[in-house]
């Protein structure tokens, strides 16, 4: 056992309170500088538009990885840090990463906006990546330390008919996940499309699948019925609406989900219509959770604040990185509401860690976004984070725990994936785009 100078001894050594790490592991090292800012743009797989930043330090072989991905206007990304943010960073302290956060912020004089809060958050992640390899401690050790042993995520399951989405919900639950988001015939609006060429249309234009808002109130809640009578209550169940809804009918969607006891819907707004959320506050305990467009905090500030939505849903790296995360988590633990940081579809790992580490290390954290990488990505990207039995696990290397191997990602140049300039759109009856 132990004695009273044995324990002073080793605290000194290895500290766990927050603040103390890192001046220890640093003491005596010289200043740092940003010397050079390099931007790894690469398409590993045709739906990939990765922007990646290499902040490297005046410290020989020190540097840090952070993600910039906005994979539909991913080139215009590339040029605003190659030609603008870049040069501006050199230079700078990188110790000091809330200042050059506010500083970078009001650099364009115009923020918040889609591509500057991604720029902004790449450089944001790789401060926090060089702060944890010169510390030589997992960056959620300089977080304030785990507050719990591994992240939670959420799958995605789905199904053409009521049947496909059950058998596809509890083959996931026998790989150990309790959160599973459930979209049927398709994806997005599923189960409210009229097939193609049938319904009541115009004599010309549009003869592809068109969405019906009604039929998807009848059909989605009639699934989920199926699902909890074949599944139980043990399966915790989410559902993303896409914001396809108009307002009146999100009321009522919500309303006809409330017996289901979702975890969570997702998306009943789009974002212009967000003041609707009172409504539907006042009329069921259906769990909402919003924010996967969000990129300004007017925006999120009023839905946390006055408690009208149980998870905030941004994606890290669109809301500026880690840093932003950490201030938005913050505000959710004062008033109730809990983290579910959208991760999934195009995203990459650099972001899915930087949101891993900040999900161990908050008390108002609720459930992350799977997002499963192929093999050739993992070599590509030696750290990036694996996922057992429905958690989420990094590679508790130093600072984020992940590396890119440049050769290999030259081999993959840059390719904008024309597919991304209309999957988000579908159309009604009479040809008119539906907004998410």
């Amino acid at each position: 056992m132990l004695n009273r100078r044995e324990i002073l001894k080793t605290a000194l050594v290895n500290p766990w309170w927050a603040g103390e790490p890192y001046a220890q592991s640093t003491r005596g090292l010289p200043p740092l500088k940003i010397r050079e800012v390099k931007v790894i743009a690469t398409s590993p797989r045709p739906h990939y538009s990765w922007v990646f930043v290499k902040v490297i330090t005046s410290e020989p072989g020190l540097y840090g990885l952070g993600s910039a991905n906005n994979a539909y206007l991913s080139w215009a990304v590339k040029a605003a840090i190659e030609k603008h943010l870049g040069p501006f960073w050199v230079g700078k302290d990188p110790e000091r990463i809330e200042d050059l956060w506010q500083w970078t912020h009001v650099r364009s004089y115009w923020r918040n906006g889609s591509i500057t809060n991604v720029a902004q958050a790449a450089l944001d992640m790789a401060l926090w990546d060089i702060k944890g390899k010169r510390a030589n401690m997992p960056l959620y050790q300089l977080l304030g330390g785990k507050v719990r042993e591994a992240v939670p995520l959420y799958a995605h399951a789905g199904g053409e008919t009521p049947a496909a989405c059950v058998e596809n919900v509890q083959a996931y639950m026998e790989q150990g996940f309790r959160h599973i988001r459930v979209q049927m015939g398709g994806g997005y609006g599923g189960g409210g499309f009229v097939p193609p060429g049938e319904g009541s249309r115009p004599e010309s234009g549009f003869r592809g699948p068109a969405f019906d808002e009604e039929r998807y109130l009848e059909t989605v809640p009639r699934m989920f019925e199926q699902v909890r009578e074949k599944l139980g209550w043990q399966v915790k169940l989410l559902h993303d609406v896409h914001e396809h809804l108009t307002p009146t009918l999100a009321l009522e969607f919500a309303r006809r989900m409330q017996p289901i006891r979702m975890f969570f819907v997702e998306d009943i707004l789009p974002p212009e219509q967000i003041d609707y959320f009172r409504q539907i506050r006042a009329l069921t305990s259906t769990p909402m959770a919003m924010g996967e467009l969000f990129t300004h905090p007017h925006e999120w500030r009023p839905l946390i604040a006055e408690r009208l939505i149980d998870y905030i849903r941004c994606r890290v790296c669109a809301i500026g990185g880690i840093t932003q995360a950490r201030k938005i988590a913050a505000l959710c633990e004062q008033f109730g509401v809990r983290t579910a940081w959208q991760e999934g579809g195009e995203n990459d790992p650099v972001n899915q860690l930087a949101a891993y580490h900040v999900d161990l290390t908050i008390p108002s954290f609720g459930i992350q976004e799977d997002n499963v990488f192929p093999e050739e990505v993992h070599e590509l990207m030696p750290g990036t984070a694996r996922i057992r039995g429905g958690y989420l696990y990094g590679s508790d290397g130093p600072g984020l725990g992940i590396d890119i191997d440049e050769a290999m990602a030259g081999r993959y140049p840059l390719v904008d994936d024309h597919r991304n300039a209309d999957w988000t759109t579908v159309r009604g009856m009479d040809g008119s785009l539906v907004k998410p």
